[in-house]
């Protein structure tokens, strides 16, 4: 992830509803969400949702796809552990064992991890 994506992610999270959503979207695992039961749990109108849905997938946070009528939102797991990586690119001095704990939460974000999630 460059600064430029980074931002982005940044941006998109900075907001209440949308913080309350990507929570969610990464609880439910890879199974996701549709849209109106994400709008039900986060109390807010289907049309704020959908408003507040179009800004994570624009920052790469989420993915869509439809299952019939509906459309199910996920969360883009290697996106969210890239930015954790960005963060911690070059922690402490390179004093590993002090960022241990974060870069096992990133590492379950990684590729070849991304499989083991579904």
């Amino acid at each position: 992830m460059d600064q430029r994506q980074a931002l982005a992610a940044f941006g998109a999270l900075s907001q209440e509803t949308r913080l309350h959503i990507i929570r969610m979207l990464v609880v439910s695992g890879p199974n996701g969400m549709a849209a109106g039961a994400i709008a039900e749990k986060a109390e807010v109108s289907p049309s704020n949702v959908s408003f507040h849905l179009k800004e994570l997938e624009r920052a790469g946070l989420i993915a869509q796809q439809r299952e019939s009528r509906s459309i199910i939102y996920t969360a883009n797991y290697e996106a969210l552990g890239g930015l954790i990586r960005f963060l911690m690119e070059d922690c402490c001095g390179g004093n590993r064992e002090i960022c241990a704990p974060a870069a096992a939460v990133a590492a379950c974000c990684t590729p070849a991890t991304k499989g083991e999630l579904q």
